[in-house]
């Protein structure tokens, strides 16, 4: 197992975010942080996502460099209301859960509901598709800000 991002970031050791997902995989994936719950050549689909954002990426670097600013854009303070729903035969997982927290770029408050449906392989995520609200990140971080609001207003 690899450490891939430093014990105190959201997705490290310590991140609330990787708490509850490695709950929620208990005794069917292990790490020792999130991005090492990943296979190597793991597939994320973001099915419902935010405006610029990426629509699928594949492998594990890849994920890490999509991640790699993320405590500079949303601090994690809780993940919770974690539920699960197995198929094992078919070794795919179901995760509902909650993240809770704040945009570092504006201090308003982040709170996001999530469904994450996983498959996992030799003890790794080999793939994940993931659902959000968007409307939770554009008002915690101000999107469209107003001068975007006010250009659109006058097309």
């Amino acid at each position: 197992m690899t450490k891939y991002t430093n014990d105190n970031s959201n997705f490290g050791a310590n991140g609330p975010f990787f708490h509850v997902i490695r709950e929620g995989l208990e005794g069917l994936a292990g790490g020792e942080d999130y991005f090492d719950l990943l296979a190597d050549d793991v597939v994320f689909e973001y099915v419902i996502t935010v405006p610029g954002y990426p629509r699928r990426v594949e492998g594990r670097q890849n994920i890490i460099d999509l991640y790699r600013g993320y405590d500079d854009y949303m601090r994690v303070q809780s993940a919770n209301n974690l539920r699960v729903y197995r198929d094992l035969e078919a070794s795919v997982i179901v995760l509902e859960y909650e993240v809770h927290g704040e945009s570092v770029q504006t201090g308003r408050p982040y709170s996001n509901h999530f469904v994450s449906i996983i498959t996992v392989k030799s003890r790794k995520v080999a793939r994940w598709r993931d659902y959000l609200d968007p409307i939770a990140i554009f008002e915690a971080t101000g999107w469209p800000d107003a001068s975007t609001r006010s250009h659109h207003a006058s097309e």
